[in-house]
């Protein structure tokens, strides 16, 4: 059971990170993808967790706008920048639920927490060393964002854990139903490769994990999963390597990789002083 918990995470970490590649396959523009992804992703959400089927309170719906900007954020950064940039400057999300638990949630940070900060700042510098055009660099600024909104839907989670299925649901439907007029509005219709992209970005990509990783969490410390989905960020730009042949540049790549080593240092920093909030029910890990 323990093996197959780890192995759950993993698969779903494993579609997860398909993301970025799937956008860049895809000719539609990115406010049609958000809108038919979502749509699916409710779809397949509301099918496999029963408890979703339910109207929100008011901090659960509040969070699941907060899920529904960092769907969009995300797609419209992937289109824009390169998919290594946008999926390592939504992971500075750690960083902003450091700065923000404190006020929010009266969770203050340790001391290797702190520590971490110096590295998150560094990494995140070394992304805009890199010659980027106004588009990537418009990406590079809505990938940061994207990482705000998901910290703050991490903390929303963390404060209505009892409605997470919900707020999943919900967050993907305000997501899709809001881009409708911009998705309709938009000059290209999908084809048959656009319409499967589609389906498997909203039921393979971003639904389905959302269901195994929430299974696989049952048997599986808090601590584990969290670096068990670091295989996410590392993932996704070879598959948009591999499949798109986009090459990110050497201080991204370097900026990444600090972001994940602050991201995995701090989380077995935790682990091994005690902290006693690792012992709380751990939240879906947020991912575009």
């Amino acid at each position: 059971m323990v093996v197959r918990a780890r192995l759950l995470i993993l698969t779903a970490a494993l579609l997860w990170s398909t993301g970025g590649a799937a956008i860049k396959l895809s000719s539609l523009s990115a406010w049609q993808i958000v809108c038919g992804r979502s749509l699916v992703a409710a779809l397949v959400l509301g099918l496999v967790m029963p408890s979703a089927r339910r109207r929100p309170g008011g901090r659960a719906l509040a969070t699941a706008a907060a899920l529904a900007a960092t769907l969009v954020l995300f797609v419209q950064a992937t289109k824009l920048t390169t998919a290594a940039n946008a999926i390592f400057l939504q992971s500075t999300s750690p960083l902003c639920v450091l700065l923000l638990s404190p006020w929010l949630l009266k969770e203050h940070p340790s001391r290797g927490e702190k520590l971490a900060v110096p590295v998150f700042l560094l990494g995140l510098g070394l992304f805009f060393l890199d010659q980027l055009s106004a588009g990537q660099l418009l990406g590079n600024v809505l990938a940061l964002v994207s990482g705000l909104a998901s910290a703050l839907t991490i903390l929303g989670l963390r404060a209505t854990r009892d409605e997470s299925p919900v707020v999943l649901v919900w967050g993907n439907l305000l997501a899709g139903v809001g881009t409708v007029p911009l998705a309709l509005g938009s000059a290209s219709w999908p084809g048959a490769l656009d319409i499967g992209l589609l389906v498997f970005l909203g039921a393979v990509q971003l639904g389905l994990p959302y269901a195994i990783f929430a299974r696989g969490l049952r048997h599986t410390p808090a601590v584990e999963a969290s670096l068990l989905g670091l295989v996410e960020p590392v993932l996704n730009p070879m598959w948009a390597l591999l499949f798109v042949g986009e090459r990110p540049g050497a201080w991204a790549m370097v900026g990444g990789a600090l972001l994940l080593v602050a991201t995995a240092w701090r989380t077995l920093q935790a682990a091994r002083s005690g902290d006693p909030r690792l012992d709380r029910p751990p939240l879906e890990r947020q991912t575009g």
